[in-house]
């Protein structure tokens, strides 16, 4: 016999809302995600206030249509909302995309980012080429040393050498 949902409708639609944003970061309105359903034509009606109302457990036994089209505009399987397991792992994967997407904003709001790419802009194509040969390299080493590889001092000792 299956095992019984440990998650709500509502927890898993409100997750979702959680991790996938808008492209400005910011988390999308239920007015937003009901408008974007009907665009795909995937459900011919779902308003903002039914997505309320799923979202606060108000509602939750949508229609397999509505589910379609929410799980089209969240990029998720409709088996999402049925299927602990599988819902668990494609959290595990929204949050990891998150963290990432949250790790290349802060990069990308960093003066030292944003002078680096000023200058490389005014480069040549060949010396872009090069200062991204170079920025290759150091995240290669950088990738050794966070995964703790024993031969990080050795590899770092002898790259110093070779410079001084």
């Amino acid at each position: 016999m299956a095992e019984q949902t440990n998650r709500s409708l509502a927890s898993k639609l409100n997750y979702l809302f959680e991790m996938v944003r808008r492209p400005d970061g910011k988390e999308y309105t239920n007015e937003q995600v009901a408008e974007a359903v009907r665009a795909t034509k995937t459900v011919k009606t779902i308003s903002h206030s039914y997505i309320w109302q799923l979202r606060n457990g108000v509602r939750d036994n949508p229609t397999a249509q509505h589910l379609r089209g929410l799980a089209h505009f969240f990029e998720v399987p409709v088996s999402y909302f049925f299927d602990d397991e599988h819902s668990e792992r494609i959290d595990a994967k929204l949050a990891e995309i998150k963290a990432e997407q949250e790790r290349l904003t802060e990069m990308a709001g960093s003066s030292d980012a944003q002078l680096l790419a000023m200058r490389a802009g005014e480069l040549s194509p060949e010396g872009r080429r090069q200062v991204m040969d170079l920025v290759d390299v150091v995240y290669r080493l950088e990738q050794v040393e966070r995964k703790g590889g024993s031969n990080q001092s050795r590899d770092g000792g002898s790259a110093r050498r070779r410079e001084g």
